[in-house]
């Protein structure tokens, strides 16, 4: 289909006998905030990770934008457009805001011997990296060192350095996992925000966050789909009712 911009055919990943991802067949609509959700060890994770090449799929098919991408390397994966954030915030702690978001401007344009040239050489960066920076919202603390900013600018600041490497699309490993309140609500206003020329694939713990911000919802159990659709079908889906009740993510 024309508006598919990444499906999957009976996507598998087993571990020794353990199937973590049964036969998932998955189709994201160009332009859309899709959601995978489900109690732990539902097979979200393991799922992403197949779909940016970390891991070898068992069976099955990966197609973007219409391309067969299955065992493709990660850093060809990247090229095409699919980028990834990470669970864990993957930035340089004890380089400056705007350091981290030069250097992911850097690796987008392929300049792997930057390291090497004269500071003024570099400056050809700022212009573009304080632009993204406060796309997220983190003008004026462009000089502030990573290790010291409270965990949801650190979140921010990796969608930012996602952002440099000018994504079509763009898989989030739980944005808004470990944060306060304010935070969560600041991280879902910059997806609305970053989203518009993209679309967004996201695994999601927080219920209220998928509600709010998701077109399509994809429930995992067991590795298996369970139920697809906006939030007001799956949410009312007894099944799904059934595989959260008793998980502490739920």
């Amino acid at each position: 289909m024309s508006d598919t911009i990444l499906e999957t055919e009976g996507l598998t990943r087993e571990f020794s006998g353990f199937v973590a991802v049964d036969s998932v067949d998955l189709r994201v609509k160009k332009g859309t905030i899709h959601a995978l959700i489900g109690p732990n060890g539902a097979g979200k994770t393991t799922c992403f990770n197949l779909l940016t090449s970390f891991l070898p799929a068992t069976k099955g098919r990966i197609r973007f934008k219409g391309r067969d991408i299955t065992g493709m390397k990660p850093a060809m994966v990247a090229r095409l457009g699919l980028i990834r954030s990470f669970q864990i915030s993957a930035v340089f702690p004890h380089l400056t805001v705007l350091e981290n978001v030069r250097l992911a401007l850097q690796r987008a344009r392929g300049a792997s011997f930057d390291f090497w040239r004269s500071e003024d050489v570099l400056t050809r960066y700022h212009d573009r990296a304080r632009e993204l920076i406060a796309d997220v919202g983190l003008a004026g603390i462009e000089e502030s060192v990573v290790a010291d900013l409270p965990y949801g600018h650190k979140r921010a600041l990796e969608i930012a350095t996602t952002l440099a490497l000018d994504p079509e699309m763009m898989l989030l490993d739980e944005p808004t996992a470990g944060m306060a309140h304010g935070d969560v609500d600041r991280i879902v206003e910059l997806i609305q925000r970053v989203r518009v020329g993209r679309t967004i694939l996201m695994v999601e713990h927080n219920l209220s966050v998928v509600e709010g911000l998701c077109d399509t919802i994809t429930v995992l159990t067991r590795g298996k789909v369970l139920a697809e659709g906006d939030y007001a079908t799956v949410s009312k889906n007894p099944e799904v009712i059934a595989a959260y009740l008793g998980s502490a993510d739920a």
